[in-house]
């Protein structure tokens, strides 16, 4: 029409925009998503609540009747938790390299830091549920076990001991997923953390009780003395200083060595 110009947009929205960043919520729901997607994985999960109410049952039946307290049955519950969780984060981060579904989750998101964090986030949160149902089946087989003994229930822990069941869990959790990280391989991660929580605690248990100058060292390098710790609950500050120095030993040292190292390697 006479008259009329027609100006082309200087700034069209597709180019001046791009696409939009993944956000890291969407990833770590997507790697929460498929650490359970596989048969292995929903079985793995299945177990955390299986072996919560075998290792109940177990409590009651072989255990005498002064042991019936809640905190024994949720500290007792939540071992067979710190070993089989980190190896669902083991699997987890060695999924990309054992399964070949790395050109494709990095080719998605191109920057493997923002998927070790999705990993990290989502991991850590199955501790939350996991903690919350190690005080659910404790709670019943405390009152249980009062049942079957004749005894009135003993709630000898308070609400208070929640956080350091979670950061138990938590701190085993971030082990696994370190384990994988360095190492990258399914059965090499598994095989790495079972050799961390039960080759070195009792080599370092042995070691303290034979030589004297390493029994007061122990608790500043036995990460898994310091897990169990935890489960008692009431730190000071002391045992605070002691539980971030083996911390920094055993988890992140590793992991830091691990991403530098998964950073760099090549996806084949």
């Amino acid at each position: 029409m006479e008259g009329t110009s027609f100006v082309a947009d200087p700034d069209p929205p597709s180019r001046a925009r791009g696409h939009a960043r993944i956000p890291l919520r969407r990833i770590a729901v997507v790697e929460l998503r498929k650490s359970f997607d596989t048969r292995a994985g929903r079985w793995l999960l299945a177990s955390v609540g299986i072996l919560s109410f075998l290792t109940t049952a177990a409590v009651i039946a072989f255990s005498p009747d002064d042991d019936f307290t809640f905190s024994t049955f949720t500290t007792t519950i939540a071992f067979p938790m710190s070993v089989v969780l980190p190896i669902i984060a083991a699997l987890a981060v060695t999924a990309e390299w054992t399964q070949r579904s790395g050109l494709t989750t990095f080719t998605i998101v191109p920057h493997r830091g923002r998927i070790m964090q999705g990993k990290a986030v989502a991991l850590v949160a199955v501790s939350v549920p996991a903690t919350a149902l190690a005080f659910a089946v404790g709670a019943c087989g405390n009152v249980v076990a009062s049942w079957i003994s004749g005894q009135d229930a003993v709630w000898d822990q308070s609400v208070s001991a929640v956080p350091y069941l979670l950061l138990s869990l938590a701190l085993s959790l971030a082990v696994g997923l370190a384990c994988g990280t360095l190492i990258r391989s399914s059965a090499g991660a598994v095989v790495g953390f079972f050799v961390f929580s039960f080759v070195f605690p009792p080599l370092l248990g042995l070691l303290a009780v034979t030589q004297g100058w390493f029994r007061d060292v122990q608790p500043w390098v036995d990460l898994d003395f310091q897990l169990a710790a935890l489960l008692q609950g009431s730190f000071g500050s002391e045992q605070w200083s002691q539980l971030a120095t083996s911390t920094g030993l055993w988890l992140v040292l590793p992991l830091t060595v691990g991403l530098v190292t998964l950073l760099r390697s090549e996806v084949k």
